[in-house]
């Protein structure tokens, strides 16, 4: 179904109609509960304790002595924010976050993983473009700059690539 068709066949509807529904979808899909709780109390500073605990449980776990530091867990939150439509700052605070964390790892610890390293590549490259996107690298260039600079301290087998991405985005 289009979305044409979509509003075409909601405008035919009553508004109890409607309101059946919407309560029907927010019953029956977990997204559309989500979403309509996020909208109602927007709790962002809980959903951002939240992240980053999980997050950095990644890199220094509670229970166990290995850490995992999967890259999936930032992702997963930071889609989730996109998806929800949480503000561009704490997505972006969220993104870094991810960054600084693994690199506090780094800085205790060796990290032989060649695919540790891609993948910070990787968030880094992508927070910079959502930030350009935003129209709000300038806010986190302090941190954007410190990031590239702890790669070449903790000697990361990928640190000109990082560098190399701060001068293509040459704020």
């Amino acid at each position: 179904m289009s979305k044409r068709d979509l509003k075409k066949y909601l405008n035919e509807l009553s508004k109890e109609q409607l309101e059946e529904q919407l309560l029907e979808l927010y019953d029956k899909f977990k997204d559309v509960k989500v979403y309509y709780d996020f909208v109602f109390n927007p709790k962002e500073n809980d959903l951002v304790k939240e992240a980053k605990l999980k997050i950095s449980n990644e890199y220094f776990p509670i229970k166990s002595k290995k850490p995992k530091m999967r890259r999936s867990v930032a992702q997963k939150y930071i889609k989730h924010f996109i998806t929800l439509g949480v503000d561009s700052f704490i997505i972006a605070d969220v993104m870094l976050y991810n960054l600084e964390i693994a690199q506090t790892l780094t800085a205790e610890k060796e990290i032989k993983s060649e695919a540790f390293y891609k993948s910070m590549l990787n968030s880094y490259e992508q927070a910079l473009s959502f930030m350009i996107e935003k129209g709000i690298l300038y806010d986190f260039k302090s941190r954007v700059v410190a990031v590239n600079e702890k790669t070449s301290l903790q000697k990361w087998p990928n640190h000109y690539e990082f560098n190399a991405i701060v001068e293509r985005f040459d704020y």
